[in-house]
């Protein structure tokens, strides 16, 4: 059995599709026989819809007037404060053709024998039946799609198709089809209706044997043993020369190319791993019986190893979207954006952990080239200096733009300090201090807080106003507020993390002293933490996203160890807060902030949900909605955080093993995971209990913790303390000096 998923037929549904990627190129392959498709995608295809040349308005001059309304008392002072502009969506997403090979006969009405598999390990997906085989791989060494397909005698159509579903009707199209010796090269142009831009498909077709001959508005392929098509997709101004392009394809065959590939995919993937010791008598199954078994340790362990897969597969020269690198339809729902107020932070959540640099690497990618427009976005609407990132982005534009009554994410400000948190939680992971670039992006975040931040409240707190907490609105007011707790703990975050990882900043000093200015956060009548910490402002607790918790997952400022009183607060929170329309992301968003509060029927019932709630194709790629309504990759990819997470936390000066252990995890090993504090660490445990084999890179001292009902043995043992009622011990670590940690039930 590989170590990927399968299944015993073709897909019939573009969403089944099983999925191959390197970041810049996507393959969605079906492996049907008669009609074998490949559907191809690239980070770059963007349809012009009129928003690409928009900037933010300059709103800032009104901004003070409608600061000292809200601070009077008027909830609804901020509703008309930049929505007369109307909505304008990023440019959507979309696919970019598919390559058809289409036999003069299709798949026998008999299916025995068929089989449909992608390798996780490899990126390869693999299609069989009778004497027909078909392998398809995104290169990651030559950026191109590469499909191969053995049928002895192959009588076959080849076309590339840009009729998928959602296409404009008036796409210009253009064709060219040369012979060449060895078999013929393709070329598909396409030109987006009212705009001068467009993207061009070419496919090097190569046949072992048998004839080749221009058909249609592609080619035929006769008597060959053999075919292999090498794709590449470019977007630019323009129309390159189709013989440019035709030779910058590489022209080897499939081994070659694949031997190519294949190291540096595996090396990637295999960093870490995840196994569940009940999974074993399941692993056999296809995909979708698997997903018939909502409880079954073996669904949970593939799901977390088609998750780092997907993730993996989609970053490269950007992070993934929602729908990670993918879609077979062109009318792709939110336009297929990054969309940053939970769902991209959520997708990469695992990437520091997980030991995926690629996936961090294409995220700083995005980042770090619109900062020029964030920092537009801070000058227009807040008059400040500094960053203020968007709510969506199309991967091109970082200009806000998402103004509207409801929703009005163009006043959300904490956007630029959860998109950096990752990049500074990889930082911690790997040398131990960001970088000169993500230093200065830190330092432009407290920079814009060190602007914006000039009101008071009576008691002479500043105030954050106007204030916002994704998506979500007071039950007594409007949308725009005073004072969201998501913006509280991203202010102090950013001021006090540019002071510290920019001590010599002339600011420095003042950004500390106005961290220890802003207002603490507040607990309700219901004893739960509070959303907005404003007075008269009620909460609204049935809702997906949980953006007031935010102060305990990404960030740790408020945890069980250091502060157990709001700790307890925000679980009371958690406990109070509905899943409104069972977003996926609201699920799992739920899990890891139930792992950070020690919570693990939290994160069990949080997982049952996703696991349950029918939310994943046969592709293992997952939906929005439950009954796999939406093609959505929030799930998919988020839910390897949640298993970390839930046996696994560490800041620079904290380790915490089995914090929260789901009851579908018993027993299992997690290898690979790369702490904040500079060690590598694999991870096993049962009911006997547990051992964990640290592997530091550079010398730490951490506090470690154990999960509930377990002790240190062992010479950590006879130093420990209890603090917040959960035993601690301090723990030495060498670089290069392997340490075992022994853990036993207590």
């Amino acid at each position: 059995m590989i170590e990927g998923t399968w299944e015993p037929h073709p897909a019939t549904r573009w969403e089944d599709a099983f999925l191959s990627g390197n970041g810049r190129h996507g393959a969605m392959v079906y492996g049907d026989p008669g009609d074998d498709r490949v559907i191809v995608n690239h980070h770059s295809l963007v349809r012009p819809n009129g928003s690409e040349d928009l900037g933010p308005p300059e709103l800032a001059g009104r901004l003070r007037r409608v600061q000292v309304a809200l601070l009077s008392g008027d909830v609804k002072a901020a509703e008309d404060f930049g929505t007369e502009r109307p909505l304008t969506w990023v440019q959507p997403f979309h696919p970019a053709f598919r390559t058809r090979i289409r036999r003069r006969r299709g798949l026998h009405e008999a299916v025995a024998g068929y089989r449909r598999e992608v390798d996780f390990t490899s990126g390869e997906v693999t299609a069989s039946y009778e004497a027909w085989r078909s392998r398809v791989f995104v290169s990651r060494a030559d950026d191109v799609i590469v499909q191969h397909v053995t049928d002895p005698g192959l009588i076959a159509d080849v076309v590339l198709d840009h009729a998928l579903p959602g296409a404009p009707a008036r796409l210009a199209v253009s064709r060219a089809t040369v012979l060449t010796p060895d078999g013929a090269h393709l070329a598909l142009r396409l030109g987006y209706p009212g705009s001068g831009l467009g993207y061009t498909g070419v496919t090097v077709a190569r046949v072992d044997g048998g004839s080749v001959s221009v058909s249609g508005e592609g080619i035929r392929v006769e008597g060959a043993r053999s075919l292999t098509l090498t794709t590449r997709v470019t977007r630019a101004p323009g129309r390159p020369e189709l013989t440019d392009l035709w030779a910058a394809v590489p022209h080897e065959d499939y081994a070659g190319l694949l031997n190519r590939h294949r190291p540096l995919h595996r090396t990637a993937y295999g960093r870490a791993a995840f196994t569940l010791r009940d999974a074993a008598r399941g692993r056999e199954p296809a995909g979708s019986e698997l997903l018939r078994s909502p409880g079954s340790p073996a669904l949970l362990e593939r799901l977390f190893a088609a998750g780092r897969y997907h993730l993996l597969s989609s970053s490269g020269v950007l992070p993934p979207r929602l729908t990670g690198l993918w879609t077979g339809d062109w009318d792709t729902a939110w336009s297929g954006a990054f969309t940053t107020n939970a769902n991209l932070n959520l997708q990469i959540a695992s990437a520091p952990a997980a030991a995926l640099p690629e996936v961090v690497e294409a995220h700083s990618a995005l980042v770090q080239g619109q900062l020029e427009d964030w920092r537009d976005n801070a000058r227009a609407v807040f008059g400040a200096r500094g960053i203020v990132a968007p709510s969506h982005t199309d991967g091109e534009s970082g200009h806000t733009r998402h103004f509207q009554r409801a929703y009005p994410l163009h006043l959300w400000t904490a956007g630029a300090d959860w998109l950096l948190h990752p990049l500074l939680e990889h930082a911690e992971a790997t040398t131990g201090a960001p970088d000169e670039a993500l230093t200065g992006a830190l330092v432009e975040a407290a920079l814009f807080y060190e602007d914006f931040l000039d009101r008071e409240d009576p008691h002479g707190n500043l105030a954050i106003v106007p204030s916002y907490s994704p998506e979500n609105r007071p039950a007594n007011a409007s949308w725009v507020t005073v004072n969201a707790t998501m913006d509280i703990a991203a202010a102090r975050h950013a001021l006090t993390t540019a002071a510290v990882h920019a001590p010599g900043h002339p600011s420095a000093a003042r950004w500390r002293a106005l961290a220890a200015r802003l207002p603490d956060y507040a607990v309700n009548e219901d004893g739960a933490l509070a959303e907005w910490a404003w007075p008269g402002l009620r909460e609204t607790y049935d809702h997906r996203h949980l953006s007031h918790l935010y102060p305990v997952w990404p960030l740790t400022a408020i945890n069980p160890y250091d502060t157990p009183a709001p700790a307890a607060a925000a679980h009371r929170a958690l406990e109070l807060r509905g899943s409104e329309n069972d977003s996926a992301h609201g699920h799992l968003h739920h899990a890891l902030i139930a792992a950070r509060l020690r919570d693990p029927s939290r994160v069990s019932a949080a997982l049952d949900a996703v696991l349950g709630g029918d939310f994943f194709h046969d592709s293992l790629m997952s939906a929005h909605y439950p009954s796999r309504n939406v093609y959505n990759a929030d799930a998919a990819h988020a839910l390897p955080a949640v298993v970390i997470e839930s046996l696994v936390q560490s800041t620079p000066g904290r380790l915490v093993l089995l914090p929260a252990v789901p009851a579908a995890c018993p027993a299992g090993e997690l290898r690979g995971v790369r702490t904040r504090f500079g060690a590598e660490l694999d991870l096993r445990w049962s009911e006997e209990g547990a051992t964990a084999l640290l592997r530091p890179t550079r010398d730490a001292r951490v506090d470690l913790r154990t999960g509930d009902g377990l002790a240190l043995d062992g010479d950590e043992a006879a130093r420990t303390e209890t603090s917040a009622g959960i035993p601690s011990a301090p723990l030495e670590l060498t670089a290069g000096v392997d340490r075992v940690l022994t853990l036993r039930p207590r």
